[in-house]
């Protein structure tokens, strides 16, 4: 049962994810390089990756998927609206805080002796290495933003 709670708030961070990327993709396309709004798609698409990899993963432990982000997803959508007033690098700042905090809630989760290793192994090998990733992209997309 742990173990869904987990994967569940987990699921719900990968669900606010894709819809944040989702349209910080369609706003930020008139605003940056083609080559940025491409950088972006390869993590939108590790987030939705994620999303079928949690959900599979919940089902397998006779668990009902959570079906939308609550209140994080309506919060990440109000901040990005925001930030993509205020332009470019204040969406990408936005991103990056993002996934900064869903390193951490993995890196939380990796903590619980409860997690079964068939939910560590997913994290481990899988889930955090593209959330590092994810940061380490917008870490360069934000230094060229600056430069």
């Amino acid at each position: 049962m742990h173990n869904i709670e987990t994967l569940n708030k987990l699921l719900k961070n990968e669900l606010s994810a894709t819809e944040t990327y989702q349209q910080a993709v369609d706003k930020l396309k008139d605003d940056i390089s083609l080559g940025e709004s491409e950088d972006l798609r390869p993590i939108y698409e590790d987030h939705k990756d994620a999303v079928s990899s949690l959900q599979a993963l919940i089902q397998r432990l006779e668990g009902v998927p959570c079906e939308d982000s609550g209140a994080w997803g309506t919060w990440a959508k109000i901040v990005l609206e925001g930030a993509n007033m205020l332009g470019k690098k204040a969406a990408l700042k936005v991103l990056h805080e993002g996934e900064k905090n869903g390193a951490e809630d993995y890196e939380k989760a990796l903590q619980e002796t409860e997690l079964s290793s068939d939910v560590r192994a997913l994290i481990e090998t899988k889930l955090l290495p593209a959330q590092q990733s994810h940061i380490r992209t917008l870490d360069k997309l934000l230094d060229a933003a600056a430069a």
